[in-house]
């Protein structure tokens, strides 16, 4: 059938000739923060935690995902159904967060077709003002060492313990590209997989940018941030391999720590 115009051939259009798929935005929310101190002589150690909600219904009843969900696709865009659905799930608000990757394996929801836009972000959980919801909890990870291709993930909240392992399947040799498969299934859906992406993302964007600074205080000291670094590229750095990390993205200032059992140091800031 031919048509005289736009308006015309909207009118007339039949959109159930093609199949429905529904979208979802997922945010994996990853935090670099002190670790309790038992010697007060000792500056606090850092690491890494992740914010996991359990599920209340099914599919995937009282199993711990990300915080998610559908998007309201008449009226709202990826990012702020990722904002809306952090509110409800978690309690939190106004966090930076930048698109991930786009997960469409057609067997990730039970339920349909479902597609996912994930979101990361990186911040102190213990600079949070507002408290999480109920169901929310943050999860310590141990990224244990890699074997033969097989990326092992621990999470532990102080209750309950999670094992997580990803194979990784090289798919494009020139551009370093893998295929991330989940062995275990330990959370729902294919969270496993958006948990690894999102460490691995942070850890890449740490190399060239200065988002680590997205987590930092405003003052701060170079141990602390060279604490952040190791803990999120997950190695020991060299402090003149630090420094020239850092030397143009912090300013010293004129105000110092004390009063911790060590020798004062003085306080940095982001050099915006």
């Amino acid at each position: 059938m031919k048509y005289n115009s736009e308006e015309e051939f909207l009118k007339n259009y039949d959109s159930s000739i093609f199949d429905k798929l529904s979208m979802t935005s997922d945010i994996c929310l990853i935090s670099v923060s002190d670790v309790e101190k038992k010697d007060y002589r000792r500056t606090n150690g850092k690491i890494m935690s992740i914010l996991l909600v359990k599920r209340d219904d099914y599919p995937y009843k009282d199993k711990w995902c990300l915080p998610g969900g559908f998007m309201e696709p008449k009226n709202e865009t990826l990012e702020e159904c990722a904002e809306r659905i952090l509110k409800k799930e978690t309690n939190l608000s106004n966090i930076y967060l930048e698109q991930l990757y786009t997960f469409d394996n057609p067997k990730r929801d039970p339920r349909l077709r479902v597609v996912s836009c994930s979101f990361v972000a990186l911040i102190d959980k213990n600079l949070l003002e507002e408290p999480i919801n109920k169901n929310a909890s943050w999860f310590d990870v141990t990224l244990l060492n890699e074997e033969n291709n097989v990326s092992t993930i621990v999470l532990d909240n102080g209750e309950e313990t999670l094992k997580i392992e990803i194979d990784r399947k090289l798919q494009e040799k020139t551009t370093d590209r893998y295929e991330f498969i989940s062995k275990t299934n330990t959370l729902a859906f294919d969270h496993d997989i958006v948990i690894l992406s999102g460490i691995e993302r942070i850890r890449n964007k740490t190399n060239y940018t200065d988002v680590v600074f997205n987590m930092m205080p405003e003052l701060f000291t170079l141990g602390e941030l060279q604490q952040v670094y190791e803990v999120i590229l997950g190695k020991k750095l060299l402090d003149p391999a630090f420094r020239r990390i850092i030397k143009d993205k912090v300013v010293k200032t004129t105000k110092m720590k004390t009063g911790e059992g060590h020798r004062p140091s003085y306080l940095f800031k982001y050099k915006r």
